[in-house]
């Protein structure tokens, strides 16, 4: 009895230290931040938008907000 008594509390031991063997979960290199406009240097961006011209990034935002995500707009 007292050596499945010790058993456990050995297994009750380990499995609490292990617990605090937790290594950080990071995505390696840090990567700052940029502002939207610069772009990401993919293909996929929307027609006539040019990447790394602020007018050009804020005149896309304005007509897509009024155009796409307005309800107002789209309830006619």
């Amino acid at each position: 009895m007292k050596r499945l008594a010790a058993t456990a509390l050995v297994g009750v031991l380990v499995l609490a230290v292990s617990a605090c063997g937790e290594k950080p979960q990071t995505q390696g290199a840090s990567k700052t931040d940029a502002n939207p406009y610069v772009g990401t240097g993919s293909s996929f961006a929307s027609p006539g938008w040019k990447q790394g011209d602020k007018t050009s990034w804020e005149q896309h935002m304005r007509a897509r907000t009024q155009n796409t995500q307005n309800e107002y707009t789209r309830t006619n």
